[in-house]
């Protein structure tokens, strides 16, 4: 199904839509790990799962491989992650067609980080060098239901924050995108004021929330500085006495989220989108507790 008819049919029901992301594992091990986490996820019925495209694009075969398994072996609805990484147009096109061929609906369309070993972003010749452009491109294709990544905390390479942040997923709305997917976040009061802002913006798109459960202390606190993720002292009050106990961390990071989840279900968000990081463990409890 596409996107905007999952999304669509969920609001008539008057229910969220629960969906998880994976990402695409690098060594066979990795890759048992994922279709062990899909098939104890599947019988929770996500509206969708979403498959990441690696660090600076280099896992676009994989993932390629993995959203079709995805679609011909299991009753889950793949979307695929796709950015302007290394790619040009004829690149994408062709990625595209063989999506198109798999009988893929839906896309989640990013600008994408800069390969390892590159201080910014440089668009190869005859690729795009913005999030809006691919959007538009890919709707072109008029083959699929196109979501988009935004950031309540402002992207971390946008001198404008919030405000650049605001304008571009307007734009990206205006170019055929029809949902957004957050950046994950820890503080909820940011993902409302940007739904508020983007609301007098004319930004009519469900914004989803992304949920990131702690499952590692300081590797969070690493990765989260790196993408822009503030977290809340209270967050660090109460990680870092147990951030040497993984176990204990994973309780109390479920925990966070539970209650980061239950206030946004009880202020009507359109959805929550999972970062299962390719275990079921955290998803099933944070889901089961709901």
């Amino acid at each position: 199904m596409l996107l905007a008819d999952i999304l669509a049919a969920k609001k008539k029901a008057g229910e969220p839509s629960i969906s998880f992301e994976f990402f695409p594992p690098k060594t066979d091990q990795g890759e048992q790990n994922l279709w062990q986490c899909i098939q104890e996820l599947t019988p929770l019925n996500p509206a969708f799962v979403s498959v990441t495209y690696g660090a600076g694009g280099t896992t676009q075969d994989r993932t390629l491989r993995i959203v079709e398994r995805i679609k011909k072996e299991t009753t889950l609805e793949p979307m695929a992650h796709l950015t302007c990484v290394g790619s040009t147009q004829a690149d994408l096109a062709a990625l595209l067609n063989q999506y198109k061929a798999a009988g893929m609906k839906n896309i989640l369309a990013l600008r994408g980080d800069a390969p390892e070993g590159q201080d910014s972003f440089q668009a190869v010749q005859g690729g795009f060098a913005y999030a809006t452009d691919l959007v538009k491109f890919v709707r072109e294709q008029q083959a699929f239901s196109i979501a988009v990544a935004t950031y309540p905390e402002g992207h971390p390479e946008s001198k404008g924050g919030v405000a650049d942040d605001l304008k571009y997923l307007k734009m990206k709305q205006d170019e055929g995108a029809i949902a957004a997917i957050t950046q994950y976040f820890f503080d909820n009061d940011h993902y409302y004021r940007f739904c508020e802002q983007a609301e007098k913006l004319g930004i009519t798109i469900p914004i989803i929330p992304g949920i990131m459960p702690i499952a590692n202390y300081e590797q969070i606190v690493r990765f989260s500085a790196m993408c822009g993720a503030s977290i809340p002292d209270w967050v660090h009050t109460q990680m870092s006495p147990i951030k040497d106990d993984l176990g204990a961390v994973k309780e109390m990071g479920i925990e966070i989220a539970t209650k980061q989840c239950q206030d946004l279900l009880a202020n009507d968000v359109a959805g929550l989108h999972i970062y299962a990081l390719n275990k079921s463990e955290a998803s099933l409890a944070i889901y089961r507790n709901l």
